[in-house]
């Protein structure tokens, strides 16, 4: 990979570029003034490190990593919330220099583990988390809850 890249805490004038990746992500396109409030807040949050990837100035890549205190460990835990490489940019190891970034930054947290919650169907990211070392160790079961104006 020869281009120049770069990672570095987002910005609010990421918002834009880190939308796009999200829709392309999920293929489906977003409210933005639902997805900007939600990404405002968390840059406003010392719990969430936002970490964007640049590759020649430009936005390839976004890390979304929230610093927990759950009772039943006895340290913090760091969770991957979102991790987008641009489809593009896949396969150049971006996404692994992401997650290792934010491994180093869990590990500064005082954190005693770093997870990530995936779609049964992502199978490919299964597989690159499992690379970066992770390991398969729980079911994560969701409840779909009403919102407003549903």
């Amino acid at each position: 990979m020869g281009e120049a890249w770069d990672i570095r805490m987002a910005r609010e004038d990421d918002a834009p570029s880190i939308y796009r990746l999200v829709c392309e992500l999920e293929g489906q396109q977003f409210a933005y003034d639902a997805f900007f409030r939600s990404f405002a807040s968390q840059l406003s949050d010392t719990a969430v490190h936002c970490l964007v990837l640049e590759v020649d100035g430009r936005v390839a890549g976004y890390l979304n990593l929230r610093i927990d205190h759950h009772i039943h460990h006895a340290h913090p835990t760091a969770e991957i919330l979102e991790l987008i490489v641009a489809a593009g940019e896949r396969g150049a190891g971006l996404g692994a220099r992401l997650v290792e970034r934010a491994r180093l930054l869990a590990i500064s947290e005082g954190c005693e583990l770093m997870e990530v919650a995936s779609k049964f169907e992502r199978t490919d990211a299964h597989r690159f988390y499992e690379r970066c070392g992770m390991v398969k160790t729980h079911y994560r079961l969701t409840m779909p809850l009403p919102t407003e104006g549903e």
